[in-house]
């Protein structure tokens, strides 16, 4: 007897409808699953088994296959085995319900009980969006499967329950009241910004990059509070909207990094990852592409400490990204597009031995040493990078102070405001922040003062600044004006600007 029942595939960071078809025939005892099933969907036979003997049921002792179709589309993962046994179940005759509305993911344990699945989030998603009416997933994937609206969630504990609700004998528990499907902001406290003990000047450029979503690079000797300025960054970023919620929580569910007990991602990540990363582990890749680094920073900080010490092919494999805001995975069998919007905060030394023009200690690099240290970051890199901040060392006295800096809460309301403005204003256009302003925008969007076109022109010719480089300070200056609430770009802007410009010799 033939029976089908639907389940689902994750491809990158989408779902796909997968059919079940399980027929059972005379001939000798097998079972086999066709379809292009890589090795943990082969190994749901042994799964399926167990759980359907140790729930309760009669296991076929004929010939059984199992098709997985498309045909052409490499199914992974273990959350075929519940549509698998409901199958059996239903090509058996051990049960008869009607299911063609349903969509059955899933784990299964040895005893029959459900386990979690990775990817319910976007598996959930396609469900809603062919039509279906239900969805059927483990009890614990209930509160992230209930983020998607428009389809009845089953969330059964086990393979038997389930049955038993299919044949009408028992109800299954409802979701409780209490479960969310807002975001709403979480800071985390311990990095505050007023524990930031002097570096003014840092603390304003770090504000600048907040406002206008610019990526920033901050040099400095050893322990000058670089990488704690860097980890303050996202609490003085907005908080997320729900459909950036969504996005990252749709990332952090393929991978498995979504936290137990809270189904939506509420505050915006920041993933610091050490410079030994290989390419693949930052852009994403592998056999079956999955989400790099860059991806689950989306919408918040990718924190590259010791920027000089990652590999060359490794820094270069950003470039693409942080210009088009996504990466494009290529394998033989096809290609996989992941999210890539994130802020890239760079730390360095600014020598080898970090002591390069520092009044306390003395430099033990020679100029060699240095040119080869800072040259490991290429021009093009650099050229991506808007503001360049140095980060002195903190005098004793500003580090044994009883005061505190502004508070985190208080930059991050003149932050938010500046970028409703942003928001306001490039509405008709795909960039979203200052920071993504094409060329047209930039002719648009940055008016300057007569004041302040004279400025930028003298540094023109001065500087010698290229023409990326001068929409870069365009940017830059549209910012902070922003962060003013003037409409024209002014002297002050522009000349701020220019400040945060890597200087030619550093």
């Amino acid at each position: 007897m033939l029976a089908k029942v639907m389940s689902c595939a994750v491809v990158g960071l989408d779902g796909a409808l997968v059919e079940v078809e399980v027929d059972i025939s005379t001939g000798l005892p097998s079972f086999q699953v066709v379809g292009l099933p890589d090795k943990a969907v082969q190994e749901a036979r042994e799964r399926v088994r167990s759980a359907i003997r140790n729930s309760g049921f009669r296991f076929p002792t004929k010939r059984i296959t199992v098709n997985l179709a498309p045909a052409d589309l490499k199914k992974e993962g273990p959350a075929y085995d519940l549509a698998i046994a409901v199958g059996l179940l239903m090509s058996s005759d051990q049960l008869r319900a009607d299911v063609r509305d349903t969509v059955f993911l899933g784990e299964l344990s040895l005893d029959g009980r459900l386990r979690h699945t990775q990817g319910m989030l976007p598996m959930v998603s396609v469900v809603r969006d062919a039509g279906m009416a239900r969805v059927c997933v483990p009890l614990e994937d209930r509160e992230e499967s209930h983020l998607v609206q428009g389809v009845t969630v089953l969330a059964p504990e086990s393979l038997a329950q389930l049955v038993a609700f299919l044949k009408g004998d028992v109800p299954l528990p409802e979701p409780p009241a209490t479960a969310t499907t807002e975001a709403a902001a979480i800071v985390d406290e311990s990095f505050d910004l007023r524990y930031v003990k002097g570096q003014e000047h840092a603390k304003r450029a770090l504000e600048v990059a907040a406002a206008g979503r610019h990526n920033l690079l901050m040099a400095g000797p050893p322990g000058s509070g670089k990488t704690m300025l860097a980890r303050a960054l996202p609490t003085v970023l907005p908080p997320l909207t729900h459909e950036e919620a969504l996005e990252v929580t749709k990332i952090f569910s393929v991978t498995g990094l979504l936290s137990k007990g809270q189904p939506l991602v509420r505050e915006r990540p920041f993933r610091s990852p050490h410079y030994t990363i290989s390419n693949a582990g930052l852009v994403g890749g592998g056999q079956s592409p999955q989400p790099g680094e860059i991806s689950l920073s989306h919408r918040g900080v990718l924190f590259l400490d010791e920027l000089p010490e990652f590999g060359h092919a490794t820094l270069e494999s950003l470039r693409q990204p942080m210009e088009d805001r996504h990466v494009t995975v290529s394998r033989a069998q096809g290609s996989v597009t992941f999210p890539a919007s994130f802020m890239l905060v760079g730390a360095m030394n600014p020598c080898p031995c970090g002591h390069y023009l520092d009044p306390l200690k003395e430099c033990r690099c020679s100029l060699s040493d240095i040119i080869r240290y800072r040259k490991r970051l290429s021009g093009p890199l650099m050229d991506r990078i808007d503001i360049f901040v140095d980060v002195p060392r903190v005098d004793y006295d500003k580090l044994t102070g009883d005061g505190h800096g502004e508070t985190s809460a208080e930059v991050r309301t003149r932050v938010s405001a500046a970028f409703a403005i942003q928001e306001q204003r490039l509405a008709e256009s795909r960039a979203t922040c200052n920071a993504d302003m094409t060329a047209k925008d930039v002719l648009e969007f940055c008016h300057l003062t007569s004041r302040g076109k004279e400025v930028l022109h003298t540094a023109m010719r001065q500087l010698h600044l290229s023409a990326r480089a001068y929409h870069r300070v365009l940017k830059v200056s549209r910012t902070i004006a922003d962060l003013d609430g003037a409409d024209l770009i002014d002297t002050p802007h522009v000349a701020e600007a220019l400040q945060y410009r890597k200087r030619e010799g550093d």
